[in-house]
């Protein structure tokens, strides 16, 4: 990982993907200053950080002495103004609600260095709301990660309408130098790229389960023992390339009334989401996932998750 383009930042909102953002800067070397209202939360935050060095200790990914290095380069802060002294660049990652993103940003804005970039994590909202009417407007962008970001590098981002063009690049960039992997919004659309395509898929997996084509578990295997394993390294397009000696024009041009069938035949009504579907799913997932607690599935995740990310890095792509 090349060094980071920005020394100082600040987390604002140390929740479930505020925490993982303070281990993302401070794993790339900067200086990483965390605040949230409730003290309980950054509390939680740090110690959330702890467990998760000493588990990487044990499981040898990083050394106890790194370990100690990152944990030194994280700084708590009573006060939003003290946090954003110095900050050349603010990840907000506060509740997913308008009025309290517009009243954060707003404070924000006014408290911070006049230079420092202001980045909301959120995944459902348009920064061009969240940042209507503030000064420092061109400044803020939005830098929508996906959870957690720690483990996983993609970050969906987008500047306001007349946002100034260098601080997207310099967040861009930013990105970059800490091992992130920005991805460019040229306008909002509700849920952004990532939740859209899931979206999708999650609509046709409920649609085959609820009506008998198969069951949970029958759903999943086709997802992660094909699908997904393509998709972890080229993605839907990249897939649909390999997919034909002559690539994806010939895959396409022989396909395309196969997929207009299936498209036509997809269920256009929504999933009832009531208690009984919910319920129906819970227990095909009980019985595919077995006694384990969520806990451990998702630290089992994430260690698979940087593993093939490793193997990617050490096997480019040609």
């Amino acid at each position: 990982m090349s060094k980071p383009t920005l020394k100082t930042v600040a987390v604002v909102g140390t929740g479930v993907i505020g925490r993982s953002w303070i281990l993302v800067f401070a794993r790339a070397g900067c200086q990483t200053r965390i605040f949230d209202q409730d003290p309980q939360q950054v509390k939680k935050a740090m110690i959330w950080l702890d467990n998760f060095f000493a588990q990487d200790v044990k499981e040898r990914f990083m050394t106890a002495s790194e370990a100690k290095r990152q944990k030194k380069r994280v700084s708590v802060h009573t006060s939003l103004e003290e946090t954003l002294k110095g900050a050349e660049y603010i990840q907000e990652s506060g509740p997913e609600r308008l009025d309290i993103k517009r009243s954060l940003f707003a404070s924000l804005d006014k408290a911070s260095e006049q230079m420092a970039i202001i980045a909301s994590s959120t995944s459902t909202l348009d920064i061009e709301e969240i940042a209507a009417g503030l000064r420092g407007k061109a400044r803020c962008i939005t830098a929508h990660p996906f959870n957690p970001p720690h483990v996983l590098p993609a970050v969906e981002m987008m500047p306001t309408r007349n946002g100034d063009p260098a601080v997207f690049e310099a967040a861009a960039e930013f990105m970059k130098s800490i091992g992130q992997k920005p991805v460019r919004m040229n306008y909002f659309v509700t849920g952004y790229l990532a939740n859209r395509i899931q979206a999708a898929v999650v609509r046709e997996a409920l649609h085959l389960v609820n009506k008998g084509v198969a069951d949970v578990e029958a759903v999943d295997t086709v997802i992660s023992e094909a699908l997904g394993l393509r998709w972890a390294l080229f993605g839907n397009f990249g897939t649909n390339h390999t997919n034909a000696d002559q690539g994806i024009r010939e895959y396409y041009a022989r396909y395309s009334q196969a997929y207009k069938d299936l498209m036509n035949d997809l269920d256009p009504t929504l999933p009832p989401f009531d208690p009984e579907m919910i319920e129906r799913i819970g227990k095909g997932v009980d019985v595919m996932m077995g006694p384990s607690s969520v806990a451990d599935l998702c630290r089992w995740r994430d260690r698979m998750v940087r593993k093939i990310r490793s193997l990617k890095e050490q096997n480019p792509r040609p």
